[in-house]
């Protein structure tokens, strides 16, 4: 069974257990440590996932993680592909309910992908993140979710002269939440991808419409800190590079960092001031079959050297060390499913001179056509 297939019979099934992303989430809270998400913010998650369809957990869902922060809050985010029972459901509420941005931003970019000979699909595939700020949001407010596309069909790598594609996926990002295209804007993201060095590659694309504006792009694959700092100068990142630097150079000291990714922001008049700086310490490809699967101990060595982070909040870290689990084995109403249970990247936000926040991403996935 492929993996189209599977996602298909998964989706099938969680349709038997209940009817939005808040029934599945109901049954998982005793997996999630409180430390992690206290129980104010795991009610706005929930009423968050209570506008989503439980269809959505056949493709990886989970948490962005504040390390920084002793308060027990997260952020939420879910995954969606074109031409699925979920894409459905949103292509159904746009048409219902003409006041909901989301659905109708994620039906203007679906139906872009599956349009024949789709210059967007051929590069991004079917498939779309969605990242809704929860726990910080301010109270009461209710932000659209970022939009994420991620180049899974045709990688775009650097000096390998795809800078049509960089376009293509911005135009489209843009355009799905109603912003009016801005040349400087574009010529900026267009730089940017000039700039990369040879076997660095754009990994995402992101919008949050609910933000000031700006694209976001992570560039992952930097061989050396070298090459990171002569990226960042070239591309005029107004940032502090020495304390980019100091970084990479105290973590690399801890732990074996495979390769060093960044996300920056860009604006129509440059490059903002905030990096976020990824640490890999397993190199990770969209196309292997293996792509969301840890091994137990993988990130033991990172978890050590940023424990020595004074801005990380010890507890916190201990409870995200007991994240990344086996396969487990679960039974439902509709038949057997599969959760996977990791931890997808770490980001450490530098802003100024300092190092100020550091963030995990963790993912929970289901699958019915999987067996370990």
């Amino acid at each position: 069974m492929d993996i189209d297939e599977a996602v298909t019979l998964t989706q099938d099934r969680l349709a038997g257990e209940g009817a939005t992303m808040a029934d599945l989430l109901g049954h998982f809270r005793n997996r999630v440590s409180p430390i992690l998400v206290g129980d104010a913010s795991w009610a706005r998650i929930l009423e968050c996932a209570g506008q989503l369809p439980i269809t959505m957990g056949a493709l990886p869902f989970g948490f962005e993680l504040p390390l920084h922060d002793v308060r027990p809050q997260a952020d939420f985010g879910v995954s969606l592909a074109s031409r699925t029972r979920t894409a459905a459901f949103f292509a159904g509420r746009a048409r219902t309910d003409r006041t909901d941005e989301t659905a109708r931003a994620i039906g203007r970019l679906f139906q872009q992908m599956d349009t024949p000979d789709s210059p967007l699909g051929q590069i991004v595939g079917r498939k779309l993140m969605l990242e809704y700020d929860i726990g910080s949001a301010n109270d009461g407010d209710r932000p659209l979710p970022g939009l994420f596309l991620r180049p899974g069909e045709r990688p775009v790598i650097g000096a390998s002269g795809q800078v049509k594609d960089v376009a293509t996926v911005v135009d489209a990002l843009v355009s799905c939440v109603g912003w009016e295209s801005r040349n400087d804007e574009l010529a900026c993201a267009e730089r940017v991808y000039r700039a990369q060095p040879e076997d660095t590659r754009l990994d995402s694309f992101g919008v949050f419409p609910s933000r000031p504006r700006a694209v976001r792009l992570a560039v992952m694959g930097f061989k050396t800190q070298q090459d990171l700092g002569c990226y960042l100068e070239s591309t005029g990142w107004p940032g502090d590079i020495p304390t980019v630097n100091s970084v990479i150079s105290r973590f690399s000291e801890r732990a074996e960092i495979v390769r060093t990714g960044i996300n920056v922001d860009v604006l129509e008049e440059g490059l903002g001031p905030t990096l976020g700086l990824t640490l890999i310490v397993k190199q990770r490809y969209t196309k292997d079959s293996r792509y969301w699967l840890d091994g137990l101990t993988d990130w033991d060595p990172f978890l050590k050297a940023l424990g020595q982070e004074e801005l990380v909040v010890p507890e916190k870290l201990a409870e995200l060390a007991h994240w990344v689990s086996k396969p487990i084995p679960l039974f439902g109403k509709s038949g057997r499913f599969v959760l996977l249970r990791g931890i997808h990247h770490i980001k450490l936000v530098v802003t100024g001179n300092e190092l100020q926040k550091a963030k995990a991403y963790v993912f929970m996935v289901l699958s019915s056509g999987v067996s370990f």
